[in-house]
This record gives C-alpha cells, sequence and structure tokens, in this order.
C-alpha cells in the first residue's frame, strides 16, 4: 500500500484518541502513533472529548503488572456499545499486552479491528485501513524490528523537553521481568543518528532531552563500544542550547566509572540519576538474575555522590519477590537507609506468566507484602522528607513545566523542575513567563515529594524554549510539522524517573 493509499479520502476529517499505559517507552511510542495518524490525515480528538467520540481510539497497552489485562479488557468493554451506535469508529490495541497476546485479543474482544504489537507500530494507518475494506479485524505481530522507530513521524507533545531514543530491547534475562521477551534484544542506534537529532530538536527550541533505552548505560554493546554511553554525554556537552541532558534507565552492571566521570564533567547533564536497586539481599538480586550485589550497588552510590555531592539519586524496589525472608527485606531496608534515596519507586511483586519467577517456589502471601511494602514506603517518606529539607535556603534555578503543578491554578504558582529534577512550586513573578523560561527561586519550604519557593522570584530568564512553547500555542489549530527524526516528549518527558520506569521499571 503506497502512501498516498493509507491517507483518507480528500475532505475526510477523522479524529483519532491515543490512551497510554505503563513506561516512558511507551509514551514515546504513543507519540509515534500519534505522528502517523496525523501524516495519514487524523486530527487528534479534543481532550474534553467523551469517551467513545474519536473515530480512532489506539490502545497502548502494558504487560508488567499483574492487572494490566484486566484494564484493558474492561476499557474495551466499555467501549463496545459505543462502537455499535457509531458506524465506522475503529479500536486498536497495540503495545506490550498486544505483543504478548495477539489473537487472544480479538477472540475476548471481537469489536477490536486492529492488533499490533511492539516492533511493527509504523503499520498503524495501512492496517485500519485495510480492516475498514475487508471489514474484519487485522492481527499482525512482527517478531523483530521493523525499522528503527525514530524514522517515523512524531508528534511532540512538548515544545522545549524531548525524549531521545538511543537504543530499544534489552538483551538481560531478569527472572521478574518480560519485556525483553517483547521488546527484543538490544539494538543501538548510531551515535551520528543521536546527535543529529538532537541537533534538530535544539534548532526548533527544545533546551531538555532526556536519553532514553531499555537499559540506556549498557549503550555500546551493539556497536563494540564499551564507552560509547559516556562518549556520548561528552558529546551532548558540545551542542550549543542544549541546557539540560538526562537519562533513564541505567543498569548497575552497566554503571562504569567512566559513565560517572562524564556526568560530572559535562556541565549540561544534569546532577540526577535513577538507579534502579530492586532488593537489597543477594539471595534475592541471585534468584532475580541481576548481575550485582549489594557491596556493588552502594559502592556506585557511593562513587555518584563524591563526584556529584548533591545528585538527587532515586531508585525501583520490587517487595515480596518469591523466596524473600524477612532477614533478605531487611537488607533492603539496610540499603534504603544508606543510600538515602530522594525518592523510591516500590512495588509489590507481581506474577507475570511466561517470567521465570512466576513459576518460582515461596510466592509469599498477599497480606506479608502489602505489611512490608508499607514499612518500607514509611521508611522512604522520611528518608525523601530529611533530604528535601536540605534544600531549604538553597537558590535554585527552575526550568518552568507544563501541567505538573494541579493547584496552581488555586495558588496562584508556577511549577517546574529544579536540575537535580525535584519538583518546585514557587510564587509566579510579575512578569510573564512561560513553559520553558528559566526563574530563579529560593527554597523556604520542603515537603517529601515537593518543594516550595514561596518568596519572590530572584530572577526570570526568557529562553528560546519559551519562545517556542508561545510559537506553538499561538496557533494551536496549526497542525504540528512533526519531526522524522526523533522520539516524543510528555510534556516534559515524564519526571524523572517515571513511575514505572522504562521498559518494566525495574531494569
Amino acid at each position: 500500500m503506497t502512501s498516498s493509499d493509507q491517507s483518507l479520502a480528500v475532505g475526510e476529517t477523522k479524529t483519532y484518541s491515543v490512551r497510554t499505559y505503563g513506561c516512558q517507552m511507551n509514551v514515546h511510542d504513543s507519540e509515534r502513533l500519534s505522528g502517523l495518524l496525523e501524516d495519514a490525515g487524523y486530527v487528534r480528538a479534543p481532550q474534553d472529548a467523551e469517551e467513545g467520540d474519536a473515530d480512532v481510539v489506539v490502545f497502548n497497552t502494558c504487560a508488567v503488572r499483574e492487572n494490566a489485562d484486566n484494564k484493558l479488557y474492561g476499557n474495551l468493554g466499555r467501549l463496545a456499545p459505543m462502537k455499535t451506535k457509531r458506524p465506522g469508529m475503529q479500536i486498536a490495541v497495540g503495545g506490550c499486552l498486544a505483543q504478548k497476546d495477539r489473537e487472544t485479543i480479538v477472540k475476548r474482544a471481537p469489536w477490536v479491528d486492529v492488533v499490533f504489537g511492539t516492533h511493527n507500530i509504523g503499520k498503524l494507518p495501512v492496517l485500519l485501513e485495510r480492516a475498514r475494506i475487508q471489514e474484519e479485524a487485522q492481527v499482525e505481530i512482527a517478531e523483530s524490528l521493523e525499522a528503527f522507530p525514530s524514522t517515523l513521524p512524531t508528534r511532540r507533545e512538548s515544545a522545549y523537553a524531548a525524549w531521545v531514543s538511543i537504543s530499544v530491547g534489552c538483551n538481560n534475562t531478569c527472572t521478574f521481568c518480560i519485556v525483553p521477551a517483547l521488546r527484543g534484544k538490544e539494538e543501538d542506534r548510531r551515535p551520528g543518528d543521536i546527535l543529529a537529532e538532537i541537533e534538530t530538536l535544539v534548532s526548533e527550541g527544545v533546551s531538555e532531552i532526556t536519553l532514553l533505552g531499555q537499559n540506556v548505560n549498557a549503550y555500546g554493546s551493539d556497536l563494540g563500544d564499551r564507552e560509547a554511553f559516556s562518549k556520548l554525554l561528552r558529546a551532548c556537552g558540545q551542542i550549543e542550547g542544549l541546557e539540560r541532558v538526562r537519562f533513564t534507565s541505567p543498569h548497575p552492571r552497566d554503571f562504569t566509572d567512566d559513565v560517572i566521570a562524564a556526568m560530572a564533567e559535562t556541565p549540561n547533564v544534569m546532577p540526577q540519576l535513577h538507579m534502579p536497586l530492586q532488593s537489597g539481599s543477594d539471595t534475592v538480586l541471585k534468584a532475580m538474575r541481576r548481575s550485582y550485589r549489594q557491596e556493588r550497588f552502594l559502592g556506585i552510590i557511593e562513587k555518584v555522590r563524591a563526584a556529584m555531592p548533591d545528585a538527587a539519586i532515586s531508585t525501583d524496589i520490587i517487595v515480596g519477590f518469591p523466596g524473600e525472608t524477612e532477614e533478605d527485606f531487611e537488607q533492603t531496608m539496610h540499603v534504603v537507609r544508606e543510600a538515602r534515596f530522594a525518592n523510591a519507586f516500590t512495588f509489590q511483586y507481581s506474577k507475570r506468566p511466561g517470567t521465570p519467577a512466576a513459576d518460582m517456589e515461596g510466592q509469599i502471601p498477599k497480606e506479608v507484602v502489602q505489611a512490608r511494602y508499607e514499612r518500607l514506603v514509611a521508611l522512604q517518606e522520611e528518608i525523601s522528607w530529611d533530604e528535601n529539607k536540605k534544600q531549604v535556603g538553597r537558590t535554585l534555578d527552575v526550568m518552568v513545566a507544563e501541567g505538573e503543578g494541579r493547584k496552581d491554578g488555586a495558588t496562584h504558582r508556577l511549577s517546574g523542575r529544579a536540575p537535580d529534577n525535584r519538583l518546585v512550586h514557587f510564587t509566579k513573578p510579575d512578569e510573564p513567563v512561560r513553559p520553558g523560561d528559566v526563574v530563579t527561586v529560593e527554597i523556604t519550604y520542603a515537603a517529601p515529594h515537593h518543594l516550595l519557593a514561596e518568596g519572590p522570584a530572584k530572577g526570570v530568564r526568557r529562553t528560546r524554549a519559551g519562545d517556542a512553547w508561545e510559537k506553538r500555542n499561538a496557533a494551536p489549530a496549526e497542525k504540528p510539522a512533526g519531526v522524522m527524526l526523533g522520539l516524543p516528549t510528555i510534556g516534559a518527558p515524564a519526571p524523572m524517573p517515571a513511575p514505572a520506569a522504562v521498559g518494566c521499571s525495574r531494569d
């Protein structure tokens, strides 16, 4: 089918809605899906549209959590009667759950028109058209990546911050994680392609990028260069106009000294690190097939803090992995006390069919997991608050963000991110500021999950990123141009780290 075959008929305008579940990888895939649909002539449905009002509804699914399929089929069930009332409405299901369940989706929800996987998202417009013409469901799942996703059109949500994918897939074999089976082996992009994309984004006004990969600091394994990631960080430091560089999610196994040095010595690489722990017990880490132990993990934290004393470090932790004893859990609590994470995303172990851990002996009773989870959360809340209190009195440059402060309208504040990615709510300056601008404030109060700057701003710097945001919002009816190179952003790329880190939030 040619490009013209994929487009809508002249004069025909159909709307679409994309619903995303899971990690940053899914978020950025959804922006590609939006770009593909707009390239084919669809228009995004208004944000205030009722459920089911869009002509095409796309579910980009996650397979990590235990209730992922229940959530999907519940949503599909609500759309079934709406689809019956609206001839021509189409429903598509993609993402990790689609890659895993394939024909099962159509069997359980026969009103679904298209099922596609993680490797062939570029086929969505073709499959929708084929389903419309043939009047039957189209199920197409590729077993390997057909083309690197960054070559697809992308509808970026933010004018000032962007994800940039440096690799896809994962070579790890963690026993709790199904994602490598669904996303495939790691494939790295060429450094020149990555840097060209970043330069294009900066020329359009983007001032913050987040390097994204399933196992981001393993970058280079597919290229035969063990120092490729640190070289990439340093190269980002040479791009004029690029103010902030972040990355997620690294793996402790691949976190080498050259990466720490590159972070510390490259001014625009932010003093922030998301380093998944998963468990503090060597016994549990071995059962998880995590290739590091407690001593190695704490050693990395110590080196990072020596090189960047103000770095904010966050993590992911799984509670209740099969076989976890009280002693094992106490080892996790010990690491949390020693590492003093700025924040931690904690998960109760979720059995996923198809993973080795699902069949392990020693599955922990729900009530035991819940009790441990609550103890861990309480400890981390205390530490997060203590660490945030250390920020009181500091003067920080905050990049104004869009949609970060739910109460900003009522409190007459704005919100944004400090260099270390802490969320800051601050008094609205007298002069106008836009998302992407930088406001200098003094922190006056700390809560466990945010900081407040209640006094007047010490300075406002209007930026090219703010100009780009203003230009985009001055003409909301204009169709986004779409960048053929590059990956999406989600407002500002999801607050780092995202509640579900890359791939499975557990890499």
